[in-house]
């Protein structure tokens, strides 16, 4: 059981860097710091947008449209804070009632 609970903490931790990188790599794109037209930029930019594109999807549907400032990401994070809490959790609370 034990395990089981510190892979869904390792998983969260890395959609959590994956999610944090593609902010990073997007606002690179965005001033213009690196070039879509590199090969390897790019291939990083599209790989990091068809990773957290299927997340940010639903979050945008509910979210209200705020022009050009994308809050997608920081829900999502706050989402996966919050997921690690309540795992944490009910770690506690299997390991305190045995």
């Amino acid at each position: 059981m034990n395990t089981i609970f510190d892979i869904l903490l390792y998983l969260i931790m890395i959609a959590r860097w994956i999610i944090i990188i593609q902010i990073i790599v997007s606002l690179l794109v965005s001033f213009n710091v690196v070039n879509r037209h590199n090969q390897f930029v790019d291939s990083i930019y599209r790989g990091l947008e068809a990773v957290t594109e299927p997340v940010y999807r639903p979050i945008r549907r509910i979210l209200p449209d705020t022009g050009p400032i994308d809050f997608a990401p920081m829900v999502a994070l706050i989402a996966l804070v919050i997921l690690n809490i309540i795992i944490v959790n009910q770690y506690q609370s299997v390991v305190y009632s045995m």
